[in-house]
């Protein structure tokens, strides 16, 4: 493996935000910092994933460009392999086109369709068809295409990897995948355990278990960035994944945590901040009031907090657990410069 100041992406625009301007500062910031890329998770309303990534491929000329993660059955598919090629041009051939579930209890009701996991490969393979130029007659899980075909096909498509948490995502990753990203508040074992099973799941298919890039996705607050900001990046977050019960639920199994203190988050019904109308600001902060009740050692375990030599340690520790690249989350390419001169005196 080569060093892991050599392969830290990170993530702009981290949680939701007023304004995606943003992003074109801290990915330059990524860019002149030695990140090897920047992430952005989708959100329509001010993260949609082709007019920013669009933006930073004109503005920046080194790092990866990951879309982390959009969603299969919010664009058709001719739509999503035509946006990603067009990215992949633009950029110089640096995306990474990432998919995940998101919050599937959440999709019916605004009319968008969620896939099972055969639904899923398929949706993989008929990308990697309208880049070879082929023609797309398919009838099955992924929905009903008679005939579809881009008018011009590249050589250079982008790798494609999904976002995993529970055993049948992490296996369809080893499967069907180009990579897998693991989730935020995964244990060192716990990410041991997960890449073994995209391992395994990659061998039943007759593919190299080691070409399957693994990210490991943690969260970093290390003391030198303000409480209160700290207190959003780490507390804040922390509930954004465990209120939701199907996240949540399958990282206290991958953690072997105790299920109780998701349930008590779930039954809170705070869920419903994500997806209201509000200041930003506001609902950080009720959310982070919520963290009051999860186990302490939930935040320790499943991130990289405290001083910034002990926050490169545990970078490290989740390299040694397996993974070949470690996606930054909650602060901004600027606040982890600290954590490059520390590997960089190392």
């Amino acid at each position: 493996m080569e060093g892991l100041r050599d392969n830290l992406f990170s993530f702009v625009l981290p949680g939701q935000v007023a304004s995606p301007r943003d992003a074109i500062g801290q990915a330059a910031d990524a860019e002149r910092i030695g990140h090897r890329g920047i992430v952005l998770s989708e959100r329509w309303e001010s993260k949609e994933t082709a007019s920013v990534l669009g933006a930073l491929a004109a503005t920046t000329e080194r790092v990866m460009l990951m879309a982390g993660m959009t969603h299969y059955t919010t664009r058709h598919p001719l739509v999503q392999a035509g946006m990603a090629q067009t990215l992949q041009m633009l950029s110089g051939d640096r995306l990474i086109l990432g998919y995940g579930r998101g919050v599937p209890a959440h999709f019916p009701k605004l009319g968008i369709r969620v896939l099972d996991y055969e639904g899923m490969a398929d949706h993989v393979a008929i990308m990697r068809k309208l880049w070879a130029g082929e023609t797309v007659r398919y009838d099955g899980p992924a929905g009903s295409y008679p005939e579809m075909q881009l008018a011009m096909s590249y050589d250079r498509p982008p790798p494609i990897i999904i976002g995993a948490i529970t055993p049948e995502s992490l296996k369809l990753g080893g499967a069907h995948f180009d990579g897998v990203a693991l989730h935020p508040f995964l244990t060192v074992e716990g990410t041991a355990r997960s890449i073994e099973i995209v391992k395994e799941a990659a061998r039943g298919a007759g593919r190299d278990p080691e070409s399957i890039v693994i990210y490991s996705t943690v969260i970093v607050a290390q003391n030198t960035i303000d409480q209160g900001q700290r207190i959003d990046m780490v507390e804040a977050r922390a509930v954004s994944y465990f209120m939701h019960g199907g996240i949540g639920g399958a990282l206290v199994k991958a953690n072997g945590w105790d299920e109780a203190p998701v349930r008590r988050l779930v039954e809170a019904d705070i869920a419903k901040l994500e997806y209201e109308k509000g200041a930003i600001s506001d609902k950080r902060s009720r959310m982070a009031a919520m963290a009051s009740l999860l186990p302490e050692h939930w935040i320790t375990d499943g991130a990289a907090v405290g001083t910034v030599e002990s926050c490169v340690a545990r970078l490290e520790a989740y390299r040694d657990a397996g993974a070949h690249a470690i996606i930054l989350h909650g602060s901004t390419p600027a606040q982890q410069a600290v954590l490059f001169d520390e590997l960089a005196a190392a």
